[in-house]
C-alpha cells in the first residue's frame, strides 16, 4: 500500500478544510444575495378568478419591494392539492412561494389527512395577508332574523330544510358542520360547483339556506334578495357592518378564512424573515387595501410574523380536523 508523507497528509487536510468552508459558505452567500432572480408565486386558483386577481395585485407590490419579478403560476385543481404539492417538492431556496387560502390548505388537509404532504410539517408559514369569514344567508321568506331564530326554526322542522355550499370540505360546508356541533342543527348538505349556482337556486326558491362567501353575496344581500344572519370569524364584514358575527350571537365560530404565503420546509430562516417583512410593507399599499375592500375582507389586515401565522395555521388545522371527525365528513 502506498503511504503518503506527513506533508502530503497535512496538505490534504488543508484542502478538505477549505472545501468544507466553501461548501458551508455557499448557502450563506446565496441567502445574502436573495433574491437575485425572479420568484415564482404558485396559486391554486385559475386565471381571472378573485384569488388570482388578488395574487397579481400582491405580486406587483412585492416585486417593487424585492426588486425582482414575482411571476404568478396558476396551478388549479384538487382543491389546492396540485399547487401545494408543487411547492412542497420545490427547492427550499426562497424562489418558490405558495399563495393559498385556508380552504386550500388547512381545510383540505383536515378533510383529507392522507394527502402526500402535511400542511403543518412540510411548509413554512411566512405571512397571513387577509382575513374574513363566510356568510350564513337565507331567503327573505325564511322565518328567522338572526342565528338563534334560525337554529330554533330548523329544529322545529326536522328534515324540512337543506343548505348549499360550494362543495364537500369547502369553507361553507365546514362552517355549517361546526354549527351542527355547537347547536345541534341537522341539515342535509347540497354541494354545488361554486357559489354562483347556489345564488341562482336561492333566488329561484329551490334552496332556502346557504353558507356563501362574503364577496359574491354582497349585491343580493344589499338588494334584499337574500337575508344575512351572521358571519363567521372575529370581525364583521366591512360591507355588512350591521350583520353580527356568529360569536356575537352566542356561537363561537371565530376561525377565519385567510390568504397566506408559504415556502417549502428547509427554506433558510433569514429568507423567511425578509420575505415576511416585505410582505407586511406591501400590505399597506393603496392598491391592496382597495382590493381587500372589494373582496369585503378587512381593509386593514393584521401584520403577522412567521411564528404568529404558524400558530394560526396549526390552530385552524386542529379545529377543522375536530369538526371533520365529529361530523364524520368524508372527501368527495
Amino acid at each position: 500500500m502506498k503511504r503518503h508523507s506527513p506533508r502530503h497528509a497535512t496538505l490534504a487536510r488543508k484542502i478538505a478544510a477549505v472545501a468544507a468552508t466553501v461548501l458551508a459558505a455557499g448557502p450563506a452567500l446565496a441567502q445574502d444575495n436573495w433574491p437575485s432572480r425572479p420568484i415564482r408565486l404558485v396559486i391554486p386558483s385559475p386565471g381571472g378568478s378573485g384569488p388570482d386577481v388578488l395574487a397579481r395585485v400582491f405580486a406587483e407590490q412585492i416585486s417593487q419591494s424585492l426588486r425582482q419579478p414575482v411571476v404568478v403560476d396558476n396551478k388549479p385543481g384538487a382543491n389546492g392539492q396540485i399547487s401545494v404539492d408543487n411547492v412542497v417538492r420545490a427547492q427550499p431556496d426562497g424562489y418558490t412561494v405558495l399563495f393559498a387560502s385556508a380552504s386550500a390548505t388547512v381545510m383540505n388537509q383536515a378533510i383529507q389527512p392522507r394527502l402526500p404532504y402535511n400542511i403543518v410539517d412540510d411548509l413554512v408559514p411566512v405571512a397571513q395577508i387577509g382575513s374574513g369569514g363566510v356568510l350564513l344567508v337565507v331567503t327573505p321568506d325564511f322565518p328567522a332574523g338572526n342565528v338563534k331564530e334560525f337554529v330554533a326554526a330548523v329544529k322545529a322542522s326536522p328534515g324540512k330544510y337543506a343548505y348549499g355550499s360550494w362543495g364537500v370540505g369547502s369553507g361553507g360546508h365546514l362552517a355549517m358542520s361546526q354549527l351542527h356541533t355547537l347547536a345541534g342543527v341537522n341539515l342535509v348538505h347540497v354541494p354545488y360547483k361554486g357559489v354562483p349556482p347556489i345564488m341562482t337556486d336561492l333566488q329561484g326558491g329551490v334552496l332556502k339556506i346557504a353558507f356563501v362567501d362574503i364577496t359574491t353575496s354582497v349585491p343580493l344581500v344589499k338588494s334584499g334578495k337574500l337575508r344575512a344572519l351572521g358571519v363567521t370569524g372575529k370581525h364583521r364584514a366591512p360591507a355588512f357592518p350591521d350583520v353580527p358575527t356568529m360569536a356575537e350571537q352566542g356561537f363561537p365560530m371565530s376561525n377565519e378564512g385567510w390568504y397566506g404565503l408559504f415556502v417549502p420546509k428547509g427554506t433558510p430562516r433569514d429568507i423567511v424573515v425578509t420575505l415576511n417583512r416585505e410582505i407586511n410593507k406591501a400590505l399597506r399599499a393603496p392598491a391592496l387595501t382597495t382590493r381587500f375592500q372589494q373582496l369585503n375582507m378587512m381593509p386593514d389586515p393584521p401584520l403577522t410574523s412567521p411564528d404568529e401565522f404558524a400558530r394560526t395555521v396549526k390552530h385552524d388545522y386542529l379545529t377543522w380536523a375536530n369538526v371533520v371527525k365529529a361530523n364524520d365528513i368524508k372527501p368527495d
